[in-house]
């Protein structure tokens, strides 16, 4: 897939059929990006977990975080990326070791590896690279 640009469709066919997100590099700190999302994303319906190893059995916004995704003890059906885009070759293989895999990753703004996308993809897996479903969401969905 190009990943310069997505059509539309695409775009929302992975916010609609999702209803759980794992979101790696989700912050305590109401300041920053990932918590306005998780925010965002827990109050248009999604059941949204967190990741942070450094935050892992504490809570962010009433959500249990866990240390990774393979912690998470419940199948979800995308990963959104808080993470520099240099990590997501590492998220992708921490993706393709679980149990059930998610039909979507979804990399933030500026979260871009080309080649990681690709891994990911060969393995049947969405990809959504440099967005951000709170800014989607209300332009496709809402």
């Amino acid at each position: 897939m190009n990943h310069d640009s997505y059509p539309d469709g695409y775009l929302a066919d992975i916010l609609r059929r999702t209803k759980v997100i794992a979101l790696v590099g989700a912050s305590p700190n109401p300041e920053r990006p990932s918590h306005r999302v998780m925010a965002f994303l827990l109050r248009k319906g999604y059941r949204v977990i967190p990741v942070n190893p450094g935050q892992a059995g504490k809570e962010i916004l009433g959500r249990t975080v866990y240390a990774s995704l393979a912690d998470i003890p419940e199948p979800v059906d995308m990963v959104d990326v808080f993470r520099a885009p240099e990590a997501l070759p590492s998220v992708v293989d921490e993706v393709l070791a679980m149990k059930t895999r998610p039909k979507a990753i979804w990399g933030q703004l500026s979260v871009r590896h080309d080649g990681a996308a690709a891994k990911a993809e060969a393995a049947g897996i969405d990809v959504v690279m440099d967005r951000c479903p709170a800014i989607e969401y209300p332009r496709l969905v809402a």
